[in-house]
């Protein structure tokens, strides 16, 4: 039984950054590398801001690291037109010393007996075992994500950048600036993927600098798997399919 639920609450949250890798590979049609950069990134910020005391600006702070190098991705690929995987690599091989760095040049970092936002959910619900509120917890960053995705691609910015991703062209001859559109979708793809660093860190109480290795081989799988179950259909479905096949391929690796 634990490890059924411990499967469930890790698929719950890696499917934050499943859908990141869904973002690029789908909807914008990238094959973008930077996930294994952007996630220890967002990792190695949000055990930064743990160790000192502020886990839930750690969660922020690992949205906005991964951001960042979502936008350095972009403005490589848009700004002096390398090859979106040259960029990806990059950027990846850019971030591991910025890493060590944020680690303050060490390879691992422990945050046993540091308050995390799993901790203060179990002060805050004291009648629920440490496993069901871990649960609850992926549960709930996984729904809010996934709404709020939804949300966004339905809005006039969202529904630009799937434009962007069918037809650029089609789209640039509109008067849509496509690069800014591609900057932005990589910007929350990678926010998405280093986010749900922060909160593995925080999940296991450590972080290492080689965390995100392999880390989109994960992701592509999971996507793979959720269209398996629901196929290619709409956002939302897709969406929902990636949360699913993070869950399954979690369960499968258990």
């Amino acid at each position: 039984m634990t490890l059924l639920i411990g499967s469930l609450q890790l698929g719950l949250i890696y499917g934050v950054m499943v859908l990141g890798i869904y973002i690029s590979f789908r909807i914008l049609n990238i094959p973008d590398l930077t996930a294994e950069g952007s996630f220890t990134f967002g990792l190695a910020t949000a055990a930064i801001f743990t160790t000192a005391g502020h886990p839930f600006l750690g969660i922020l702070a690992s949205l906005v690291a991964g951001a960042l190098a979502g936008c350095v991705t972009g403005l490589l690929q848009t700004k002096l037109n390398i090859h979106p995987v040259l960029t990806g690599i990059l950027t990846m091989s850019g971030l591991y010393s910025i890493n060590t760095v944020v680690l303050g040049g060490t390879p691992n970092l422990t945050l046993i007996g540091k308050e995390t936002i799993f901790t203060l959910a179990q002060s805050a619900f004291p009648m629920l075992e440490r496993e069901a509120v871990k649960l609850l917890m992926a549960v709930l960053v996984s729904v809010v994500c996934t709404v709020a995705l939804v949300a966004f691609f339905r809005t006039r910015l969202g529904l630009c950048i799937r434009a962007t991703g069918d037809n650029a062209d089609m789209v640039k001859a509109s008067s849509i600036n496509v690069d800014r559109m591609k900057c932005i979708a990589l910007a929350l793809s990678n926010g998405l993927i280093a986010l749900c660093g922060g909160l593995i860190a925080q999940y296991q109480s450590f972080a290492d600098i080689n965390s995100g290795v392999g880390i989109l081989v994960v992701g592509l799988a999971s996507v793979i798997i959720g269209e398996a179950f629901f196929g290619k259909r709409s956002v939302t479905i897709g969406f929902i399919s990636a949360i699913f096949g993070s869950v399954v391929y979690r369960y499968i690796i258990a």
